[in-house]
């Protein structure tokens, strides 16, 4: 349907309590060790001084972590990338929050979970944690959330032919949201990509636009697929695993007719290099 790009990436990041850093996943992903036990920690990004890093919500907490990782894997200053930040949901713990709040008590909204509540609260915090000036883009697209923030990101560093931060996250719904939101567990990861080569690159990535006709079934094996099972961004798997494996092929679905086709190489050492 559509003709071949090319991007680059430079810098790859996960947080989720069974991947807590991609060192470790890369050798989960790959079956080389077992995933540890889900730990109920989240992660406490060093951008934020420790009483904002409490106060702050799980999916700014993540979000922050992979980011900030990603960023020091490409060796990239983190104030100068524009950015691009994709959640099915949002921060469903703050939203079950104000939804109770306003059902029961309107008068007691808090003013801090309220300026959390927003799509890009995340985005927000990164921008003023990195001092970043640049532009950002926060979006939702359903349960296609991950390819279409990745084709965003993908058309916009093709666009500006500059390094661009790419942030995928979401978390598990949380009282009567569970019922009707399919979404358990937290993960989150973080990509650095570019339009063209340089001295950061880690991988070449080839994608196009097809239609779902034509769409071939993801390379992730089942086990690393439970991984991350229920949560909202578990495509994200579609490409870590091949990022993981050093090169391979993979599909995540933009919509009900169209795909993301992907074909991960690596450069250089980086198939033998554990980052």
């Amino acid at each position: 349907m559509s003709r071949e790009h090319t991007a680059y990436i430079e810098g790859v990041s996960v947080w989720s309590p069974v991947l807590p850093c991609w060192d470790d996943a890369r050798q989960i992903l790959r079956g080389n060790i077992p995933a540890p036990q889900a730990s109920t920690k989240r992660p406490a990004p060093g951008l934020l001084p420790p009483n904002e890093r409490r106060r702050a919500p799980d999916t700014v907490a993540i979000s922050l972590e992979v980011a900030s990782k990603a960023c020091a894997h490409a060796g990239r200053e983190p104030a100068n990338l524009p950015s691009v930040f994709s959640s099915t949901h949002g921060d469903l713990a703050v939203t079950d929050y104000m939804c109770e709040t306003l059902a029961q008590a309107p008068a007691l909204i808090s003013p801090t979970k309220f300026h959390n509540s927003v799509h890009n609260a995340a985005a927000g915090y990164w921008a003023i944690a990195t001092g970043c000036m640049r532009p950002y883009t926060a979006l939702s697209a359903s349960h296609y959330s991950f390819a279409n923030g990745l084709l965003e990101a993908l058309l916009q560093t093709q666009s500006s032919n500059e390094a661009l931060l790419y942030v995928a996250y979401d978390i598990d719904a949380r009282g009567p949201l569970a019922n009707v939101v399919e979404s358990t567990g937290q993960v989150g990861c973080a990509l650095v990509l570019n339009s063209g080569p340089s001295e950061h690159t880690k991988f070449r990535l080839r994608w196009k636009v097809e239609e779902r006709t034509q769409m071939r079934n993801s390379n992730a094996n089942t086990k690393n697929m439970e991984l991350v099972a229920g949560n909202a961004m578990a495509a994200a798997l579609t490409l870590l695993e091949p990022l993981a494996l050093s090169g391979g092929h993979s599909t995540c679905a933009l919509g009900e007719k169209l795909c993301l086709e992907l074909s991960i190489e690596p450069v250089g050492n980086e198939s033998d290099e554990v980052a």
